[in-house]
């Protein structure tokens, strides 16, 4: 790819009870553009267990970072 094209991925981030959604999981997905963008996709279930079989195949897990916020469980990317 050139680099006027460079390749945008699609990043999904699992949060345990958002604000939003204080008894569910919840997958957002973002891209990563600069800065990144957020999009409207979003899955929501009852357990990590649902909520990860609702995310497209193929995706690689990543542990959040020490300074990430607490309610993130995983990004998948």
């Amino acid at each position: 790819m050139s680099a006027k094209h460079p390749r945008v991925l699609e990043i999904w981030t699992v949060y345990r009870h958002p604000r939003d959604h204080p008894d569910k999981f919840v997958a957002r997905k973002s891209l990563s553009t600069l800065p990144p963008t957020m999009t409207n996709d979003m899955f929501v279930a009852d357990s990590l267990d649902e909520v990860r079989a609702l995310l497209p195949p193929g995706l690689y897990c990543l542990l959040p970072q020490f300074d990430d916020d607490p309610v993130i469980v995983e990004i998948w990317i």
